[in-house]
């Protein structure tokens, strides 16, 4: 897998696509999970913008679906879902989860 953001044992991956409705986001996440590294990840945070508004799902991350959306807001991009995985490797990164999320999500837009 390549674009992997690694720090203090956490590995950090990123993936992306169209979806319309927060239906379809889930059915993307859970495509992405059919990959048994994906199913194994800690967590599968996403974030959606819809012109009804924003849709996330932390998965745990508190946060991170968040800092998704604001992304996306930024990049005026609708209808589409940006998934950031995340495998714990047992070290608290505190706000350092947050950079990673957003690094993750900027090399994603930058090869959409």
């Amino acid at each position: 897998m390549e674009n992997v953001i690694s720090d203090r044992g956490s590995r950090y991956a990123v993936a992306g696509g169209p979806a319309a409705s927060p239906e379809e986001a889930k059915a993307f996440v859970k495509a992405l999970c059919r990959n048994k590294k994906f199913a194994r990840a800690t967590h599968n945070t996403w974030g959606l913008l819809l012109e009804s508004g924003p849709v996330k799902n932390d998965d745990g991350e508190s946060g991170a679906g968040l800092v998704i959306c604001r992304m996306l807001e930024r990049e005026g991009l609708y209808d589409t879902v940006v998934v950031v995985t995340r495998w714990y490797g047992g070290k608290h990164l505190g706000g350092d989860r947050f950079r990673h999320v957003q690094d993750a999500v900027r090399m994603w837009l930058a090869e959409a």
